[in-house]
């Protein structure tokens, strides 16, 4: 009757006396295998999937310098009655070669006549009630004699205004300006637009039109998607990778990222088109280009802001091996290595220093204490060996506290694989980056992976994974649970070598559900709503219990990587004498685990569980449905250290248990 009335009061399954013939799991906290290193759980953002312009870089206008490949795409203009030449597109090519386009608007007074132009956004504009917008422009005028009125408007499907302004910049004669205004939202709508119409007579050029939502993260001007930045925040990543992934190779070189022409005033740096543009040919995405906006500066104050170490990722003279194999010649790879040497000083020099006082002239003279650096993504063969060799050996020489990552290829195993860890273990690299992107059985098969290497040398960096369901994948049936909770047991295996595995990060991190070309993904978005997928769910169980050392944990003398459909590890926070155990059951049945905690004492009672959990493998979040997959906590009551734990079908769980001093 007493165990009736604990489970009434605690909520859940009880644990009760062990049964004789099971066998026990036994955590030992007084053992310690590993150091947990605290950057060990962390997040990899790539500009794929609208990840930045129309994701978490809050600009709101599309083409705001009439530099994508079709200059007004994005903008539809209303000429009537038509006029020739009434908005013409201008080009400044030998004065400005980085954004080198305007537009120049002919205005007139005839009574009757409409001259606007209308920006759709990035799959239309999220537009909140009584939310304040900001207007931006760098605008000239041909002479003194003009007289031309703007009036700004974001409007609805049906051209409703939802809020807007009427301004009139003051002259400003053969000399570049910049007009700001603001207003307020009167409606909340999902999908509007903004619309400039010309009144007033006389010609204006105008360049970077921009709007931007008041509520961006940390309220900075021309920043940050709130709502997004919080769910990383949330998780308290030990570290950042940027800017990817693919992009840092490009198609080709001229495509590869290069983050010098990211920094500095906005309207200084170079569009390029976006390589997942043209990837996919089953979903092509013709408006995808990187204004950088979103900028190595804004990286690093985004690392800075949610507490994780910034890790950049450079090209190392290699375009993408699957698209062009494009190659720097070997005497030509100087400016590419002088490319990272010059980023260290952007990020840890001294305001003395040339690049030190390029990122103080930013806002931000205290450095961003960079620590580590990846050379190259996804590269393989000689070639990627040779040219990470010469990298390694400059940076090692003006900067030997850095950190490198190397690329061991695009999989998991096969000769390229072996080639790559062998030649990289050689060249003592820190860290040898690992991708897999795999069905799930292939994530309960190799938990076990790092049981066997080596502990000296190289760490290993698992930058980029994910499992991918052998359900139908579409952009209604995001991130299973199937998926998700082959990625926890897994994971278990990364924890229970942490003194191999040293960082951990998912792949891609974010989507829009109008603009993806990738999945699945570990958070999606429309312009409104943002989610966590249950794969978000794990990573951060695994992110906010980490723990500073892995402990023993094993079931009949051995560890529990995927006998009997169990996966476990254990660790403990010495800081505050607390044991978290993490068991995943990836069978349809529930099964009863005793559970013995040797070597300590506990202190009080009490157990706290944190349990994710869904009969359904196919079980997915949804914007429909953004909490179908997420952890519940409950605290339970327990007689001793060794108890029975009752776990349920298709689960992972996190048993929280303070320890006496």
């Amino acid at each position: 009757m007493h165990n009736r009335l604990v489970q009434i009061v605690t909520g859940l399954l009880c644990f009760f006396s062990i049964p004789l013939m099971a066998q026990p799991i036994v955590v030992n906290p007084a053992i310690k295998t590993a150091s947990i290193s605290p950057n060990m759980w962390g997040v990899f953002f790539e500009d794929i999937n609208m990840g930045a312009d129309g994701g978490i870089y809050a600009e709101m206008i599309k083409n705001r310098s009439f530099e994508f490949q079709k200059p007004l795409m994005g903008w539809k203009l209303d000429n009537k009655p038509f006029r020739e030449g009434a908005i013409t597109v201008q080009n400044r090519q030998q004065a400005n070669t980085n954004n080198p386009r305007f537009i120049r608007v002919q205005a007139t007074d005839v009574a009757g006549s409409v001259l606007s132009m209308t920006n759709e956004g990035f799959r239309g504009m999220a537009v909140k009630k009584d939310l304040r917008y900001d207007f931006s422009c760098l605008y000239q005028h041909a002479d003194n004699q003009t007289d031309v009125r703007m009036q700004l408007e974001l409007i609805d499907t049906l051209g409703k205004t939802l809020g807007g302004a009427i301004i009139q910049p003051a002259v400003s004669a053969g000399k570049w300006s910049k007009f700001t205004a603001s207003f307020t939202a009167t409606a909340t709508n999902a999908k509007a637009k903004f619309r400039i119409t010309f009144t007033g007579r006389g010609s204006i050029d105008l360049d970077m039109i921009s709007l931007f939502p008041e509520d961006t993260w940390k309220k900075r001007p021309g920043g940050m998607r709130a709502d997004m930045i919080q769910l990383l925040a949330d998780m308290k990543p030990g570290f950042i990778r940027f800017p990817g992934g693919c992009i840092v190779e490009g198609f080709d070189l001229n495509n590869r990222y290069q983050w010098k022409k990211t920094i500095g005033p906005i309207e200084e740096r170079q569009l390029i088109m976006n390589r997942w543009n043209v990837e996919f040919a089953h979903r092509p995405a013709p408006d995808y280009f990187q204004t950088f906006g979103l900028g190595f500066f804004e990286y690093f104050q985004l690392a800075e802001d949610i507490g994780a170490k910034p890790l950049p990722i450079l090209n190392c003279g290699m375009a993408c091996q699957f698209n062009s194999a494009e190659l720097v010649p070997m005497d030509q790879l100087d400016p590419y290595i002088q490319d990272a040497l010059d980023l260290v000083e952007f990020a840890n020099g001294d305001t003395n220093t040339v690049w030190g006082k390029k990122r103080a002239a930013m806002g931000h003279a205290a450095p961003f204490n960079l620590t580590m650096i990846g050379i190259g993504n996804e590269n393989w063969g000689p070639q990627y060996v040779e040219r990470l060799q010469a990298f390694t050996k400059a940076i090692r020489s003006k900067y030997p506290g850095i950190q490198i990552i190397a690329s061991s290829g695009t999989d998991p195993v096969g000769e390229r694989f072996d080639f790559l860890n062998q030649s990289l273990r050689a060249m003592q690299v820190d860290f040898v980056d690992e991708h897999y992107y795999r069905k799930p059985d292939w994530f309960l098969s190799n938990a076990s992976r790092y049981d066997a290497y080596t502990r000296n040398g190289s760490k290993v960096f698992a930058g980029e994974y994910a499992a991918h369901s052998d359900s139908k994948q579409t952009a209604e049936k995001r991130n299973n649970w199937q998926a998700a909770l082959s990625e926890a047991a897994f994971l278990t295996g990364l924890e229970r070598n942490a003194d191999v595995v040293q960082m951990a990060s998912y792949a891609p991190l974010f989507a829009h559900v109008e603009g993806w070309q990738w999945n699945p993904d570990l958070i999606w978005v429309n312009n409104q709503q943002v989610i966590g997928s249950a794969s978000y769910q794990v990573q951060k169980m695994y992110a906010l219990n980490k723990g500073t050392h892995a402990v023993t944990i094993s079931r009949n003398g051995a560890v529990m990587a995927g006998k009997d459909s169990l996966y476990a590890s254990a660790v403990i926070d010495a800081n505050t004498q607390v044991l978290l155990i993490k068991i995943a059951n990836v069978s349809a049945t529930t099964q009863t685990l005793p559970i013995d905690i040797a070597g300590v004492k506990m202190q009080g009672k009490m157990v706290q569980q944190t349990l994710l959990q869904h009969p359904d493998l196919m079980a997915a979040n949804s914007f429909d449905q953004p909490d179908n997959i997420v952890p519940v906590q409950t605290t339970v009551l327990c007689k001793s250290k060794t108890f029975t734990y009752e776990a349920k079908p298709y689960s992972f769980v996190l048993l929280r248990i303070a320890l006496k001093k």
